[in-house]
């Protein structure tokens, strides 16, 4: 079985839950941000980080307080292939799963004005990174390899982590990982358990406050 060439064709899949571990940091929704500023320009926001970072979560919680479009990465190609990302995993193998994640990051990082969750392992090829740091203000939400695990272990929809020894996958690839969210990202932001609500306010400021370089 293949996923057509087409990834546009077929039916959008399921919603994720609003449970699922990407979404905890805490139990804080990101309804409980109410919008507070504009930033003075138009250029997306990306956030990159490992699985577990909070990134759909967040992001979601700074669209709304900026009056922004949220997109998540993950959830576009679904959308687009009409099948959950294990799915497409288990069909083409991790390497058609990111010839898929580079042609919507391609697409979806020319938006402006949008904030844009970034799968776990996007920053892998060089023309993802190239083009995350070239077109907008790239955020690193980092946390433990600890932190990460608590928020994961019960997620079945991580292909990568169905292994013997999940924690030990996670290790391994923040390993592998860490020294290219650094390379890209223009600020950092450690997670550590603090609520939704408090992070997204702690980032807002910073946003306001960074200049990209050109």
């Amino acid at each position: 079985m293949n996923l057509s060439a087409n990834a546009c064709a077929g039916p959008d899949p399921e919603p994720l839950p609003d449970d699922c571990p990407e979404a905890a940091p805490s139990a804080c929704p990101p309804e409980c941000v109410e919008p507070t500023l504009r930033l003075p320009h138009d250029l997306p926001i990306f956030l990159v980080g490992m699985m577990g970072a909070g990134k759909t979560t967040i992001g979601r919680g700074l669209a709304r307080a900026l009056g922004r479009e949220f997109v998540d990465l993950d959830h576009e190609l679904e959308a687009r292939c009409g099948v959950r990302v294990p799915v497409i995993f288990e069909i083409e193998g991790e390497t058609g799963f990111r010839r898929r994640e580079a042609a919507a990051l391609q697409e979806c990082t020319q938006r402006r004005g949008i904030i844009l969750a970034t799968g776990g392992g996007a920053v892998l090829a060089d023309d993802n990174r190239a083009a995350l740091k070239a077109r907008g203000i790239v955020l690193y939400l980092r946390a433990s390899v600890d932190e990460l695990y608590r928020r994961t272990c019960r997620d079945r929809n991580r292909p990568l982590l169905a292994t013997a020894d999940p924690r030990g996958t996670l290790r391994d690839l923040m390993v592998k990982r860490e020294p290219l969210y650094v390379e890209v990202a223009d600020i950092v932001i450690e997670t550590g358990s603090a609520p939704i609500a408090t992070l997204v306010k702690s980032i807002l400021p910073k946003l306001q406050a960074y200049e990209k370089q050109k």
